[in-house]
């Protein structure tokens, strides 16, 4: 597919992340506006509040857009989506008729303020990534027993915190936690002192599973409204004294933060690719009809507080070894009911090579090969006052396909009570 033109200028350029092709949803305010849907085109936001008010959008016989989240939206569910899509696409497309009617409802980007897109229902965190699950195998049990027996059979993952998912440029508090060192007869308490970021993708499920009912891998792909940017921040201290035999926990409470636009499966279709081969057959449940991941590159950059921007990870999402919709078709498996506005995160996005590591725990192998981060400065894991950001685009024949950034910067520790 090719770039589709539209009289908003800005969304023709080649570097713009939200041409006509993309049309991703969010949630903005600005000094003037309380908070409601826009669509992203170019440098503007569509104001949907307005345009259903004015009559430009008419997706049910009640208003969805009098919300400030899209969750109304996905429960009309696939056919209504792909009206929506179709009519944005005939208001900003070029040589559009209606032209001059939306004109008035586009806001400057540079003028809002994002919010979550969504109200998360729950939220779950996959351990998917076959590199990322080797490596801190490696680390942790050595190269012959890196991946759990279970590993190569289903997505592992574990119900995490909806109440602490945030938008991206949302500070992030260092959290205190419960730690042992090796040595040590007694555990401490305190702010974490290995604090990292996990690079993922997150889905957002957009209609409903039946308690007591599985679903395909086909149909979960069809529940899928769309995709975010994740960054599964970790405290890897607390995580290693905590995390046997249940899993994470707090180390994985505190935050999880989100890009704000839901980058919709319709704008990604181009990019569909597969799968890696199979070491081990898995079973039919989880058999893919069809190519399920995206062909969407990822880098990872950070700023240090008064410093320069560094580039410390480059990978790709082709490179997961279970898609979101063998995910979500697992967790559905037990009969467990979906929810519109559930999320579920890939786990953590690693390339064969070191630089394209999604977490500083593999980029530093546990803090024992410290990161050039440049000007002087090494990083085996988070600092306060760093600023950690996930960037990424699908890309086209001469357009982008952006999620925006993901971005949250550490602030210190708060003292406990």
């Amino acid at each position: 597919m090719t770039l589709l033109r539209s009289w908003v200028e800005s969304a023709n350029s080649a570097d713009s992340q939200f041409p006509l092709n993309n049309l991703p949803y969010g949630v903005f305010t600005t000094n003037s506006l309380e908070p409601r849907c826009g669509v992203a085109i170019g440098d503007m936001i569509l104001d949907m509040y307005a345009a259903e008010e004015a009559g430009l959008i008419e997706l049910a016989e009640e208003p969805v857009f009098d919300v400030p989240y899209w969750n109304d939206v996905m429960e009309l569910g696939p056919e209504a989506w792909a009206a929506l899509r179709d009519r944005l696409t005939q208001l900003l497309a070029e040589g559009s008729s209606e032209q001059a009617t939306v004109a008035p409802f586009l806001v400057p980007m540079t003028d809002a303020r994002m919010e979550l897109p969504m109200v998360v229902a729950e939220y779950t965190d996959f351990y998917a990534g076959r590199h990322h699950a080797t490596n801190v195998g490696t680390m942790f049990r050595g190269a012959e027993n890196a991946l759990p027996p279970n590993w190569l059979h289903i997505p592992i993952g574990y119900n995490g915190r909806a109440s602490s998912v945030v938008v991206s440029g949302t500070d992030i508090v260092r959290p205190n936690g419960q730690t042992k060192a090796p040595d040590a007869d007694m555990p401490s308490f305190g702010p974490c002192k290995r604090l990292d970021i996990e690079l993922e993708m997150g889905a957002i499920v957009g209609t409903t599973s039946e308690l007591g009912h599985p679903v395909s891998v086909a149909q979960a792909d069809e529940m899928i409204f769309g995709y975010v940017l994740l960054n599964d921040w970790s405290a890897r201290d607390i995580q290693a004294w905590e995390y046997q035999p249940l899993g994470p926990f707090q180390a994985k409470a505190f935050a999880t933060s989100i890009s704000p636009w839901i980058v919709t499966r319709a704008a990604l279709e181009p990019f569909r690719t597969s799968t890696p081969a199979r070491e081990k057959d898995l079973l039919p449940y989880l058999a893919e009809p069809k190519p399920m991941l995206y062909d969407i590159d990822l880098s990872v950059t950070i700023q240090p507080e008064g410093g320069e921007t560094a580039t410390i990870c480059e990978t790709n999402y082709n490179e997961m070894y279970y898609s979101a919709p063998q995910q979500l078709a697992h967790h559905a498996s037990s009969g467990c009911a979906m929810t519109p506005g559930d999320l579920l995160g890939s786990g953590t996005i690693s390339g064969a090579e070191k630089h394209q590591r999604g977490s500083l725990l593999e980029l530093s192998w546990g803090g024992k090969e410290p990161l050039d981060i440049g000007g002087g400065q090494t990083r085996s894991f988070i600092e306060d006052g760093d600023t950690l950001t996930l960037h990424g685009a699908a890309r086209g024949d001469g357009y982008l396909i952006g999620f925006g950034t993901c971005t949250g910067t550490i602030k210190p520790a708060v003292k406990f009570p």
